[in-house]
């Protein structure tokens, strides 16, 4: 497995040795109990075949927290754009990716001050959930 963070492109990325689909379930079930909200999975490789074109497994995974993603919007309200938190389940090349956005580059993005302390939270919850969707 392996670790990247690209800071130009403003994703975290992690290997899953698992399928997409393992993946996504992983994931899911620790954010569900962990008591957050999923609000959403999109299958953006069934969504294609259905009009006849083909697509790489591609997922995404919408989930929150209102305790977490208020406090940022009350922050920086344009956050709200990228709230709820996604992540992205891709396989390419026979291999498989968990991906999501490094919070530091939404606090760039979106000029948030005083809420170093929600940051550092997300990152650290992001990081565990993602590791744990990964781990053997």
């Amino acid at each position: 497995m392996s670790f990247t963070a690209s800071a130009s492109e403003g994703l975290i990325r992690h290997e899953s040795p698992y399928s997409v689909d393992e993946t996504m379930s992983r994931f899911k079930n620790i954010v569900l109990g962990k008591g957050f909200t999923v609000f959403s999975v999109i299958d953006h490789q069934q969504n294609a075949a259905k009009v006849g074109l083909e697509l790489e497994p591609t997922q995404v995974i919408l989930f929150g927290n209102p305790k977490v993603g208020t406090r940022l919007m009350q922050c920086a309200q344009n956050t709200a754009i990228d709230l709820p938190q996604k992540v992205l389940i891709t396989e390419h090349e026979n291999k498989v990716w968990l991906s999501y956005n490094d919070p530091s580059y939404l606090k760039n993005r979106h000029f948030i001050k005083g809420c170093d302390s929600v940051i550092k939270k997300v990152s650290g919850a992001l990081g565990s959930f993602s590791k744990a969707a990964i781990a053997k």
